[in-house]
């Protein structure tokens, strides 16, 4: 379960989800973004253990290819595959502050329509995440036993919105106290957006790849 959990972290440096709170933070009118991000987090999460289910039934019912896959180099040699082609899409770099508009227009408000944004971004995010789908295959192919396995998409869930929910702790904090050391933290990140993107995809290559190669040396 831990070595799922390991690909679910990897999971977790969502950038977009990350920049939207931090958007959302800047624009919200005082007591607005406590009632919002949970809603929008909620979502997020939702969408992610939603998926998760599906993906893992799919796996389950795949079994034999999923084991053989998982016991041989060749689930190490796509991870690292998968760690360099997020490092040539990190060095070509983008922008996605315009995306993050498009999706800040149904937060004005807490609303259900917040909590199908985040749904919405969640499953987005969870499918084309490589790293989300080596870890329910590395789950299916565990020892644990059916009903441990399925109640461990709720922590493997959680486990993959671990670094967008401390963010969006944290931000609570920053408007509370904006010349903190974390606001101004945050404040330096927000001037430095696409280095920060940047130094986020560079962290995920090195992790895939660092996963990746221990698992075909072991």
């Amino acid at each position: 379960m831990l070595h799922a959990l390991s690909f679910a972290f990897v999971d977790s440096i969502n950038v977009l989800l990350i920049g939207v709170l931090v958007a959302l933070a800047i624009m919200a009118a005082p007591g607005q973004y406590r009632r919002i991000s949970p809603l929008l987090l909620l979502g997020d999460w939702l969408g992610v253990l939603v998926l998760a289910l599906v993906v893992l039934v799919a796996f389950d019912g795949l079994q034999s290819i999923v084991d053989a896959v998982i016991s041989s180099p060749l689930f190490g040699i796509l991870l690292i595959l998968t760690a360099v082609l997020t490092a040539v899409l990190t060095w070509r770099g983008g922008d996605s502050s315009e995306l993050v508009d498009r999706i800040l227009t149904p937060l004005r408000s807490p609303s259900p329509l917040t909590v199908l944004v985040g749904f919405t971004l969640g499953v987005i995010q969870s499918a084309t995440s490589v790293p989300f789908y080596a870890g329910l295959a590395v789950l299916s192919a565990s020892d644990v036993d059916t009903l441990h396995r399925y109640l461990g998409l709720f922590l493997y869930a959680t486990a993959a919105l671990s670094l967008p929910l401390l963010a969006g702790l944290a931000l609570v904090v920053v408007r509370a106290r904006p010349h903190s050391w974390i606001g101004r933290v945050f404040a330096r990140a927000r001037t430095n957006r696409d280095q920060v993107t940047r130094w986020s995809g560079w962290l995920v290559t090195v992790l895939l790849l660092a996963i990746g190669v221990a698992q075909i040396v072991s």
